[in-house]
């Protein structure tokens, strides 16, 4: 029996434990997070929930924003396979639409990720990876709406003015539960913004006399 593979039990029990330990750091992060929200959330307080020392902490995780931003990678790859899942077909209309819906049920469904996801970062801090993509496949349908010509606004405006929307939703609904919300508050909100922002194909086609296209 070569050493190598006399070594490979002990490897796989290593990266097991590896393995177990950052789960259960992430874990014990997420369960705070939950709790008592981002600005009571400290690495001493996470220490005595886990039961790692913060040096074994940032030995996994490097600092504190690094691990915030790996859970919130595993929350994002959520709502990336929600947006896969949502019902699209030929209209970027409807699937900016569909986008937009899921986007909303799933921060509120996570309203702790969605806060984090929320929160200013520094300028060389790059998104988590899922996030980016999330960004990615909703802007697709704006940008084929754009290049239609069938907005009647800056795209950059639109794209703003939509995500206002969403979240504002999301934080009220969150934040206020006390008000006797209507089940179709969402989707007649951006049914409506939607149709105040983008023009049929027939009429892309034929542009107003002197209008320009949209940049």
């Amino acid at each position: 029996t070569s050493p190598m593979r006399e070594l490979q039990p002990a490897e796989r029990r290593r990266l097991q434990s590896r393995a177990d330990a950052r789960r259960a750091i992430l874990d014990a992060t997420e369960a705070l997070l939950v709790e008592d929200g981002f600005e009571a959330f400290s690495m001493r307080r996470l220490a005595e929930r886990c039961g790692y020392t913060p040096p074994a902490i940032y030995h996994h995780f490097v600092d504190k924003q690094r691990l915030l931003d790996e859970l919130l990678e595993e929350r994002c790859r959520a709502l990336v396979k929600s947006l896969k899942r949502a019902r699209r077909g030929f209209d970027p209309v409807e699937n900016l639409r569909v986008f937009g819906i899921a986007f909303a049920r799933w921060g509120l469904r996570n309203p702790t990720h969605y806060a984090l996801l929320s929160q200013p970062r520094q300028p060389e801090l790059s998104v988590p990876p899922a996030a980016e993509e999330a960004r990615a496949l909703m802007e697709a349908p704006l940008e084929r709406i754009a290049s239609e010509g069938r907005l009647i606004a800056n795209r950059e405006s639109v794209a703003q003015v939509l995500w206002a929307f969403l979240h504002g939703f999301v934080l009220l609904r969150t934040s206020r539960s006390d008000i006797d919300w209507r089940p179709d508050v969402l989707e007649v909100g951006v049914a409506a913004l939607l149709q105040s922002f983008i023009r049929d194909a027939d009429r892309a086609r034929r542009p107003p006399h002197g209008a320009k296209p949209d940049p």
